[in-house]
């Protein structure tokens, strides 16, 4: 069960880093632009710690 709000999770944080990585070239913003890489990195080990729970049966 966790397997899957860990996967959801890093989904939605990749989508709003994203969207500040856009926003923050937008509007030259390199703060902008730092901090949604950083949550989009976030997402991506989100998801990673759901595919693990996975292979392991949610035991971690």
């Amino acid at each position: 069960m966790g397997e899957f709000k860990d996967k959801i999770r890093g989904l939605a944080n990749q989508a709003i880093g994203k969207t500040k990585v856009a926003a923050g070239r937008a509007a030259d913003n390199s703060q902008l632009v730092a901090k949604g890489m950083a949550q989009w990195r976030k997402g991506k080990a989100q998801q990673a710690a759901g595919a693990i729970r996975g292979l392991l049966g949610d035991k971690i």
